[in-house]
């Protein structure tokens, strides 16, 4: 049987973690921990900013103008910003961007104006400002990088994506404004081409652009695209890189990603394909490495077609593994299990989107590694003690 649990924060690591730990102690921890059927599960609202939450259309009030004024509605009158929340509960993201239109075109006149420049973006002074590509980590605020934290204070204008969690987004100072650009599945408030444009526009307006992105910048982020097009345009681009979700889920759990005489390398894939589709880029073929440690992200739609083609491949059904929703915040729940129950084990305790999965002899090291089936841990150890000779 699996565990779905939710780790403590701040749990103690072992001064060691050098084999899997034995039978005995793996059947103490089962009974010490809920099993997958009685899987923790929080009340608390998402760490993270959902595409209709109320949090976001407070951030995002100045952006939405009340009867064609250029200062947004009170919190005691109805606003645009209402009928934007209304808007995008039902999918209409083209209605909410055209509420937002004449606030933005306003703050890059009055910012073309503080710089020197007219309307039109001529005249003289100022000159372009600078776009910071900044990596917030997997949830947690205290994994920022104090980097990053500096650059979230001087920020004029932020753009925010989904992964970006609340607690990050209050580091931002009081005079920034706030606009959310995330996307998620059947959403996206804005397509990456219009974000390439507001990047550019409110840089050549000579504003302080912070594009905050969960994660690392680089790594599945598309920081990569919005820096290439940026540079492009003469704009100068910073990259903060962040602790890419990989290293700071595996590490709140426990688990090294490489470790001697059991995984060699580590390799990151997206559960997406870049048309869509349940194939994640046809890499299973060369993923079934049994030495190498599988972290997939943005995996939950496509783990169904991607665990049997790993297996088919040559991966070990009993390899470990675990899934992990909302990694290092508050409303973190797990899923460990064997490869070949992964999918129903993660099915039965309902996880949802950010999940992150980890597949490798690795995840047996974790302190809350469990064994699920007749191969016990100890048989896993053999089996290491094994390929060391």
């Amino acid at each position: 049987m699996a565990l779905a649990v939710r780790a403590p924060r701040f749990q103690p690591r072992p001064a060691s973690i050098s084999a899997p730990a034995s039978t005995s102690s793996l059947a103490a921890a089962a009974n010490a921990r809920p099993r997958a059927g009685a899987a923790v599960r929080t009340a608390a609202a998402s760490p993270f900013t959902e595409a209709t939450s109320s949090s976001r259309y407070r951030r995002d009030a100045w952006s939405y103008a009340a009867d064609g004024s250029s200062k947004p509605a009170s919190s005691s009158s109805p606003s645009s910003s209402d009928a934007a929340a209304a808007a995008a509960a039902a999918g209409r993201r083209d209605d909410e961007i055209a509420l937002q239109l004449p606030e933005l075109r306003r703050l890059l006149d009055a910012l073309r104006a503080s710089r020197g420049k007219g309307a039109e973006g001529e005249g003289g002074g100022g000159g372009p400002g600078r776009v910071a590509l900044v990596g917030t980590g997997p949830g947690d605020p205290e994994l920022l990088t104090l980097k990053a934290v500096r650059a979230i204070e001087a920020a004029d204008l932020v753009l925010y994506d989904r992964l970006v969690s609340n607690d990050v987004l209050d580091l931002v100072g009081e005079g920034a404004r706030l606009l959310y650009v995330g996307k998620t599945a059947g959403y996206h408030s804005r397509t990456q081409e219009e974000i390439h444009e507001l990047l550019l526009s409110f840089a050549e307006a000579g504003a302080n652009v912070v594009r905050l992105k969960g994660g690392d910048p680089l790594v599945f982020g598309r920081g990569g695209e919005e820096m290439d097009f940026l540079q492009q345009q003469g704009i100068r681009v910073e990259v903060i890189p962040g602790i890419t979700s990989a290293s700071g889920i595996a590490a709140e759990l426990g688990i090294p990603l490489t470790h001697r005489g059991v995984a060699t390398s580590v390799r990151f894939l997206t559960g997406h394909s870049r048309n869509g589709g349940t194939d994640p880029l046809y890499v299973a073929g060369n993923a079934a490495d049994p030495d190498t440690t599988l972290v997939v992200y943005m995996g939950l739609s496509t783990l169904p077609s991607l665990a049997p083609k790993l297996m088919k491949h040559g991966l070990s059904p009993d390899t470990p593994a675990v899934a992990v929703e909302r990694g290092t915040t508050p409303q973190q729940r797990m899923v460990f299990s064997l490869l070949k129950d992964l999918v129903d084990e993660v099915k039965s305790a309902d996880l949802v989107s950010p999940t992150l999965i980890i597949i490798g002899k690795v995840v047996a090291l974790s302190p809350f590694w469990v064994e699920s089936s007749e191969h016990g841990a100890l048989k896993i150890e053999n089996s290491y003690a094994s390929e060391a000779r």
